[in-house]
Formats: C-alpha cells, structure tokens, sequence
C-alpha cells in the first residue's frame, strides 16, 4: 500500500493528535476527527476526505476507509475495524442512535437528557469484514470475519463469517470464498 504524503502529494492529517499510529498511514488534511486522543490506528492504513468520526475508535492494519464516512456516536461510542477491513465511500456507521418509540425526545441542543434516550452499543468489524458504498450500519453489530455487505444495504444484526449480504434489510445472499484472502495475509504475516 505505502501511501505517503510524498506519493499522493496531499496534506495530511496531524496524526500526533491521535493516541497512536502506526507505520505507512495517510489521513487527509480534509477529515474530522472529533476526539483524537480516543482513536488508535494500526499500520498500512489509508483515510480519504470527509471521514467524520466522532467515537472512540480502534483501527487495525491494512484498513481503507473511503471518503464521505461518518461514524458517530459520541465519547460512549465505539468503533473496531479488525486487520484488512474497509470502509468504502459513503459508508455510515451508528455507534449511538436516539430511541424512535416516542417515549422519549430526541436528542437536541437544550433538551435535558433525562427526556432522552439514546442507544449506545459498539460496532466490531470483524477482520476481513467489508462495507461497499453508502452502506449502514447501526449500533451494536458485529460484521462476522469475511463478511460484506453490498453497497446501499442496511444492517440490523450481526452478519454471519463469510458471507455477501445485502439489501434492506441486509441478509446474507450468498458465500465469499476464503482461502486467497487467507493465504495473502499469511504471507504478510498475519494469522501464523
């Protein structure tokens, strides 16, 4: 991957703000980044414009995330994203969403939280787990090893490892062969 500033020729992120980074990351200058110092990030890692982050959030190695994310879900809100993950454009994951029953308001300048209710669970992406373009996710699924959800699904419960799931909402359509993926980050030194 080896995406340097001095390749691509962007400005990058500050990642000093960050709790830590590890070696051969790119995160563009154009990104919003809401609690630094709650987000860790892996090797081998490329971040495009419009990422918009808002949770604690641990990031593993080989990860892509495209441009236009947004993962949100406040300081209780927590996002990881297994070794050889993505995140393709678009892409928007719910750490957090308001309670819709109508037993509560939503949540909004000024109102006190005791009228509110808010559902805060992690999202976990599982390694090898993939997201196409403007797919979602909402608040406490587990994306199974190898598992992808096909581009404008929505996912409501947690994915089973190694299976294409789409739709609205997202359910598992077909088998994502292994072996190759397997074998390639063995090679990189994964999985010994």
């Amino acid at each position: 991957m080896n995406l340097t500033a001095n390749k691509l020729n962007s400005p990058q992120y500050d990642k000093f703000l960050l709790k830590s980074a590890g070696e051969d990351v790119f995160i563009s200058a154009q990104v919003e980044i809401r609690r630094p110092a709650m987000v860790s990030i892996g090797s081998h890692v490329a971040i495009d414009s419009g990422l918009y982050l808002t949770t604690r959030a641990e990031i593993g190695d080989y990860i892509h995330i495209g441009p236009g994310v947004h993962i949100i879900g406040g300081p209780k809100g927590f996002i990881k994203m297994g070794h050889f993950t993505n995140i393709a454009l678009g892409g928007k994951i719910l750490c957090a969403s308001d309670e819709f029953s109508g037993n509560s308001l939503i949540t909004a300048p000024g109102i006190p939280a005791k009228y509110t209710k808010v559902i805060i669970r992690p999202v976990i992406f599982e390694r090898f787990a993939n997201i196409c373009a403007n797919a979602v996710i909402l608040p406490g699924v587990t994306l199974g090893e190898g598992s992808v959800v096909g581009a404008c699904s929505l996912v409501t419960k947690d994915t089973e490892p190694w299976t294409i799931n789409t739709g609205v909402p997202a359910r598992p359509v077909k088998i994502r062969k292994k072996g190759k993926m397997l074998e390639y980050a063995k090679k990189l030194g994964y999985f010994n």
